[in-house]
């Protein structure tokens, strides 16, 4: 019995020992099951986390392109000078100096193509070369024009096919940005953008999406992860594909060998994973916070830009915390920058504009925030108890400090606009109402501040139905000279004419000193100037021993294609250059000097005389004088009425005139109504008389008939 019990032990032994060889088996694969079956799960969620990262990153890249072209469409779009300019006679000249040269290297767009309002082409230009859209882009492309010609203010995106390609276009309707239109119907302006190998390579590159390509396919690629680019019904007319870069799977193989017998490994891969996914996701958000910083944001200065100036307004901040703060909008903009540009160049005024958003910045304690919309406007927004005019009295008092620069002292100004902030105004309008504001003050005159009034809407509207009654009248040649006769002291007979522009509308008689400053704000004073020296030449080439005197605005002189405009016209009109004498006033010497003296020089050249205008009313000095080298000098009026003041207007007027004969100048009396006042002036030197006592302004014809009698009195 007890050698079976002996026997026994062995026996038990293996049992047990195989029991629990098999338990620590079936332990061992279980756990190594278990950490295969985990290590699996981890792999698959690595490759899924970075394949919805990918995804991700992807639908930010087309929602950053799409942003991009949306504002630049909105921006082109939403403009009082294109949605003027577009509806003249000029719009495909002025299409495709704005929008179709810049095609061919404009980085935001490769094609502008304007469609007037019954669907023909204005203007369409792809790479700087005409091209046809509706060929291009098929009938998607109709259906998008017809969708953007109304006045929504948000632009249409669609990708289209483009042959081979595939574009994304943006559409808007041109319209004016600062009021409405009953337009029922506008042209309309859109970008389209090729997404072209090197633009889809630039995205891999920008959002880490290795491989990536554009499938041409109504269907997504298979074994591939991709975003569908929707088309105009929402179908999708492509895809951005990429392979599915699989990090867990890497590494996976990578610690495969070392799965069983290396357990502490597999959870330092663990806390790798964690620690990529976490990397991961704070670079998306890094990504995201800097794509969204550029867009709101100048390069220049780092202030808001428009778009960042918009979207704090629409902010609950902008509120304020006190129910009783004043929430207001300024609108700067420089005086003079203009000029520091042309002279010292765009590095000079770059970092003046730095120094200018650091000022403003700091201008005072209730600025809550600044931008810069553009070119030399900024915008601060104020939140305090302070009265909006005094902030603004201290905006327009430090831009007057001067700036040093490289050594340079430049000396600018400023012109404020504000608008008070209510919660429930729109923030464009509220940025409307600003501007409105800003340039009433501009108009008052420089280093001014404005406040915003509900009849500065009015006055807009009026002043721009005018502006529309000016460009139609300009267009019908409605404005004509009339022609004053300027009298010889000594012969008291007319030895000339000064042509005088005159506009009878349809509701009336407009003054000159009303559409004459209209024209040269809206851009029409070239046109006109140009067709009243026309008329006034032609009716002039019967005058044969008559000089002719013609008014040029400042802004004419210093276009540089007047001296070969008003060549041609003489050479077409066969007019002696030196029967014609243009009248400037002293403005022009002081804004822009350096272009009126070219443009001087070279008409005299030519034979044309030059009067300096409205002597005594201003401060032109011997020094322009001398330096321009005028023909002849114009007394203003003013001195001329002066003679009544108790003798001291007379001495004035002869000092006046001693300087002209001192500087070898002629001079021309205007505004002669009495026999005293002609007497008075011709004895003290002036040897030309023009006003209502010598003649008043009258018809070519009128003017004929008064020459004839002359001859028969003779």
């Amino acid at each position: 019995m007890s050698t079976k019990v002996r026997a026994s032990h062995p026996a038990r032994s293996r049992r047990i020992a195989l029991l629990t060889a098999l338990s620590t088996l079936f332990l061992a694969m279980s756990v190594a099951g278990l950490l295969g079956f985990a290590i699996l799960v981890m792999r698959d969620s690595a490759n899924k986390m970075d394949d919805e990262r990918a995804v991700r990153a992807a639908q930010a890249a087309v929602r950053s392109v799409q942003q991009k072209l949306a504002a630049t469409v909105t921006d082109n779009a939403i403009w009082d000078d294109a949605y003027a300019a577009i509806n003249s006679d000029q719009k495909s000249s002025w299409a495709y100096e704005n929008w179709g040269k810049t095609t061919k290297n404009y980085p935001l767009y490769d094609a502008a193509v304007v469609i007037s309002q019954d669907g023909k082409i204005v203007s369409a230009y792809d790479k700087g070369a005409a091209f046809e859209p509706y060929s291009r882009f098929g009938s998607s492309f109709s259906k998008l024009v017809k969708e953007a010609n109304s006045a929504q203010r948000e632009p249409l995106l669609r990708f289209v096919a483009a042959g081979s390609d595939t574009a994304l276009i943006g559409a808007l309707s041109i319209q004016p940005f600062s009021s409405s239109t009953d337009d029922r119907a506008f042209s309309v302006l859109s970008f389209s953008k090729i997404l072209s190998q090197e633009v889809v390579e630039q995205i891999a590159s920008e959002y880490q999406l290795t491989g990536l390509r554009l499938h041409r396919s109504v269907y997504p690629p298979r074994n591939l992860l991709s975003i569908a680019l929707p088309g105009q019904d929402g179908r999708p007319v492509a895809f951005l594909a990429w392979p599915s870069q699989k990090p867990g799977s890497a590494v996976y193989q990578r610690v495969e060998p070392y799965i069983i017998s290396a357990t502490a490994l597999m959870c330092a891969f663990l806390i790798l994973i964690l620690v990529s996914s976490r990397k991961e996701t704070a670079s998306l958000r890094a990504l995201a916070d800097n794509a969204h910083h550029q867009a709101t944001h100048d390069s220049l200065t780092g202030l808001l830009n428009r778009s960042g100036l918009l979207e704090m307004l629409a902010s609950p901040a902008c509120a304020g915390d006190d129910a009783n703060a004043v929430a207001t909008l300024h609108l700067i903009d420089l005086d003079g920058f203009k000029a520091v540009n042309d002279g010292w160049g765009h590095a000079i005024g770059d970092e003046l504009l730095k120094l200018v958003s650091q000022r403003l910045k700091v201008v005072h304690s209730e600025a809550a925030f600044a931008a810069r919309l553009g070119g030399d406007e900024f915008a601060l927004f104020q939140i305090g108890p302070s009265l909006p005019e005094t902030f603004s009295r201290e905006i327009v008092t430090v831009l007057k400090k001067p700036f040093l620069i490289g050594g340079r002292t430049i000396e600018i100004g400023g012109s404020v606009g504000h608008c008070s902030h209510r919660p429930s105004l729109d923030p464009l309008e509220l940025v409307r109402r600003a501007d409105m504001a800003l340039y009433k003050a501009k108009q008052l005159g420089k280093g001014r501040a404005f406040a915003y009034a509900p009849d500065l809407d009015a006055e807009r509207e009026e002043l721009a139905c005018l502006e529309g009654q000016l460009r139609r009248a300009i267009a019908d040649d409605a404005i004509k000279p009339v022609f004053q006769p300027l009298v010889s002291v000594a012969s008291q007979k007319i030895c000339g004419v000064e042509a005088l522009a005159r506009w009878h509308s349809p509701t009336g008689f407009v003054a000159p000193d009303v559409f004459i400053p209209l024209a040269e704000r809206s851009g029409l004073i070239d046109d006109l100037g140009m067709k009243i020296l026309t008329f006034s030449i032609r009716a002039a080439s019967g005058w044969n021993e008559l000089s002719l005197s013609v008014n040029i605005s400042p802004i004419q002189l210093c276009n540089p294609n007047f001296v070969d405009d008003v060549t041609d016209i003489l050479a077409k009109e066969n007019f002696d250059p030196h029967r014609l004498t243009l009248e400037i006033t002293e403005g022009v010497l002081i804004s822009n000097p350096d272009q009126a003296s070219r443009a001087i020089n070279a008409l005299k050249e030519r034979g044309i005389r030059f009067a300096l205008d409205d002597f005594g009313c201003g401060f032109a000095s011997i020094g322009a004088l001398r330096q321009f080298g005028f023909d002849r000098m114009k007394l203003d009026r003013s001195l001329v009425w002066g003679l009544d003041d108790d003798g001291r207007g007379s001495g004035i007027l002869k000092a006046t005139i001693a300087l002209a004969a001192a500087l070898n100048i002629p001079v021309t009396a205007e505004g002669i109504e009495t026999e005293t006042q002609a007497k008075a002036l011709g004895a003290a030197g002036c040897d030309q008389l023009q006003g209502y006592l010598v003649g008043k302004p009258m018809s070519a014809q009128a003017l004929d008939d008064l020459l004839s009698s002359e001859r028969l009195v003779a």
